[in-house]
């Protein structure tokens, strides 16, 4: 009984050694080729399979990681490097580089670390060949794996008590039995169930763990109610074969028997086996080449590669450095840059915007006084300057430009560059407060869509680090730049703005546009003008702000300061779709007419207006005039007309869809066909009649659309040779008349 109790607590001593290993011992010469590949610096994980694939030890380790990472094994030749390729370039240089190197033996070892690898080598090959020529169905990729690890067991044993292994080798060919007899009396346990627990607790796939246990087992009485150890019948006789024909070392000497039988078992004869046996060598021979088996001195190649690694991982560690230090400056800068764009009002005057900026330059590049003015209008020769002197005390300024002198200096106009501040603009210097050094005071150009829209200037407290910032600086005055441009496109469209008031307000435009009405036009014309020169005004600085924006709330972290990000751009976006409703409206596209019948055109039109308010069912009736079949223009544009006419008729009801009357007929001067749009709706009181088709105008209150639709309507018409007439009142609805050249 105690002797009992004794072997069970060897058994579990060699168990509890075995389960703490987290990988097995890699030869020498694997782990030198792999660190040289290593060292190379940029390597693709694929270029590692061939290495990987011929050493236990390593293909153990990677079966493991691919179970961790959820990667499953690829087919055909390229099974291993397939999946070598999903998985993180990281985790495999982790893996790489945390390999432990297995000890060399001296001339005396009993079972060689490299004999047993090779013997390894042997029955993976010829599993392999077995399972494609069984037409059982395995996978020669799974035979070729079950194969090199069926002795995953000793290997683990090797590196946890090779003295030990060393005894039990010397025992077993002592007395002649086998190896695994000898382990169960002197461990408890055999290699077969210790490499099958470590294959379990590495989470190997389910064959091959099979395999690993039953390839000592008696596995033609096992399939019989169990197929799954098809894989392991295969790997016992390939063990066979491997150990019949000399390839490497496995610990037992004993002369392999019952190679007949397992052949019959898995249908196979002799010539076969025969012809197996005959290419195995050079098949192991191919594959220990790739691991450098016959280096002469592989544990002094190891320590070189590993030396090399080491340099190449410095390198790499002194490049991240250097990236990190470039990341923190930029994030500094972006720092900067976040702050000023979020202090920023969406109805600050360009001035306030000159203002923050000018600050914060001075503060995040502490430099003395600073001095931002904004290029001038036309032909004005006043300029608005900000000047920052100490303490971030600012004051404005107001200064002319002397005739003959450039605000911006030509050398900058369109484009980035760093110059002397005197040498440039000792006119601007002159008539500001603050003093500002001669050799040290710098200037630079802010940026906006390509052309300058004012000038920074600020004194260095070192000149000489003009260079070294010179990219710093370049970035931080462009977002200032589209900052600036857009306050300074949004003070034009004010003005635009205050324009158009002006010209509605005398009256220069017509409010009703009846048939023949002439009244107005040349205000419209000049309306249109305006419109078209403020869109494209607004273009370009608008793209610029929008860009940058996007640029920096993509980039940043913070939260807060995103979302003060995504407002602005949500901001630029309106004002972009607004400018975009404003060339639409200026600058249409040239119309295309044809003859195009009136019925179809109205169908059309209804179902457009029907998108527009998400109406499903609409009360409305339509009738076409024997002499009003056909008119002659651009059907798209005539069509997208009258839909926002049929748009504004529904929504004059409120809760319901009708009634609408769309009756066409021939009338009007010229032959005309005169189409109209008639609502019983709640009407319009004759001022609204007046603007309705003004650009921007609705009656509605806050939350309303654009009011675009009758502007695009009358535009649409006009230039399809069209007009446009509305009349209606309060309470009684609207009657839209259109006239069309006839077809």
């Amino acid at each position: 009984m105690a002797d009992t109790s004794r072997d069970d607590l060897a058994a579990r001593q060699v168990e509890l050694a075995v389960s703490r290993l987290e990988s097995l011992c890699v030869l020498p010469c694997a782990a030198a080729r792999l660190l040289r590949k290593l060292s190379e610096g940029r390597f693709s994980p694929s270029d590692l399979n061939e290495i990987i694939a011929s050493e236990p030890a390593l293909l153990a380790r990677f079966l493991r990681l691919f179970a961790q990472e959820g990667v499953s094994l690829g087919a055909g030749e390229s099974w291993l490097g397939v999946a070598l390729e999903r998985l993180p370039a990281e985790v495999v240089r982790e893996a790489i580089l945390s390999v432990e190197i297995a000890a060399e033996g001296g001339k005396d070892e009993k079972l060689s670390r490299k004999a047993l690898v090779l013997h390894s080598l042997g029955v993976a090959c010829c599993a392999a060949n077995i399972a494609r020529i069984s037409g059982f169905g395995v996978d020669p990729n799974e035979a070729y794996c079950a194969g090199l690890l069926h002795d995953m067991g000793k290997l683990a044993l090797q590196d946890v008590m090779p003295r030990s292994v060393e005894r039990i080798v010397e025992q077993a060919r002592a007395t002649g039995r086998s190896l695994l007899d000898v382990e169960r009396a002197e461990l408890g346990v055999d290699h077969s169930v210790l490499g099958k627990r470590l294959a379990r607790r590495w989470r190997l796939p389910g064959a091959i763990t099979l395999a690993i246990w039953l390839h000592h087992g008696n596995t033609g009485a096992i399939r019989a109610a169990l197929e799954e150890v098809r894989t392991a019948q295969i790997v016992q006789l390939a063990d066979l074969i491997a150990r019949r024909s000399g390839v490497g070392q496995s610990g037992s000497d004993e002369m392999p028997e019952g190679v007949e039988s397992k052949a019959d078992l898995l249908g196979l004869d002799m010539e076969q086996l025969d012809r197996l046996a005959r290419d195995l060598l050079s098949e192991v021979a191919e594959k220990s080449n790739v691991l450098g088996v016959d280096s002469a001195d592989a544990l002094l190649e190891c320590c070189r590669a590993a030396g090399a690694v080491a340099a190449a991982l410095a390198r790499q560690q002194s490049e991240i450095a250097r990236e990190n230090r470039a990341v923190r400056s930029a994030s500094s800068h972006l720092d900067f840059l976040t702050d000023f764009v979020t202090s920023i009002d969406s109805a600050a005057e360009p001035i306030e915007v000159a203002e923050s900026f000018a600050v914060r330059w001075q503060r995040f590049y502490q430099t003395g006084a600073v001095c931002l003015y904004l290029a001038p209008l036309g032909g004005e020769k006043r300029i608005d300057a900000i000047v920052v002197g100490g303490l971030g005390r600012t004051s404005l300024s107001c200064v002319e430009a002397p005739d003959g002198s450039r605000a911006i200096p030509e050398a900058i106009a369109g484009g980035f560059a760093i110059l002397n501040a005197h040498e440039h603009l000792e006119w601007l210097l002159e008539q500001l407060d603050v003093e500002f050094e001669a050799g040290s005071a710098r200037l630079v150009p802010l940026l906006c869509g390509g052309r300058a829209v004012g000038g920074l200037v600020f004194e260095l407290h070192y000149p000489g680090d003009a260079a070294l910032f010179e990219e710093k600086f370049e970035r931080s005055s462009c977002v200032g730049g589209a900052v600036l441009g857009m306050a300074l496109a949004g003070a034009k469209e004010q003005d635009f703005a205050e324009r158009f008031a002006c010209v509605v307000s005398d009256g220069r435009v017509a409010g009703e546009v009846r048939e023949g009405l002439a009244e107005g036009a040349e205000g419209l014309e000049a309306l249109e003008e305006m419109a078209a020169g403020a869109a494209h005004e607004l273009n370009n600085p608008l793209a610029v702000v929008l860009g940058r924006a996007q640029l920096l709330a993509e980039a940043e972290t913070d939260a807060r300061k995103k979302e003060a990000l995504d407002v602005i751009c949500e901001g630029a976006r309106e004002a972009a779709a607004i400018v975009e409703a404003l060339m639409g409206y200026a600058e249409p596209p040239s119309p295309r007419p044809a003859r195009t019948d009136v019925g179809q055109m109205v169908e059309e039109s209804l179902q457009l207006a029907k998108l527009k308010t998400g109406s499903e069912h609409v009360n409305i009736q339509v009738e076409v005039g024997e002499g009003a079949r056909e008119v002659f223009v651009d059907s798209g544009q005539v069509a997208s007309a009258v839909a926002n006419i049929i748009a504004n008729a529904i929504e004059s009801y409120e809760g319901q869809l009708g009634p609408i009357k769309v009756k066409a007929e021939r009338g009007g001067a010229g032959g005309m066909v005169k189409l109209q749009v008639m609502d019983l709706g709640c009407g319009m009181d004759s001022e609204t009649v007046r603007k309705a088709m003004f650009p921007f105008f609705s009656a509605k209150g806050a939350g309303r659309k654009r009011g675009m639709g009758l502007a695009y309507a009358r535009r649409f018409l006009e230039i399809n040779g069209g007009k446009l007439a509305i009349e209606s009142r309060r309470g009684t609805g609207t009657t839209a008349t259109i006239y069309l050249p006839a077809g």
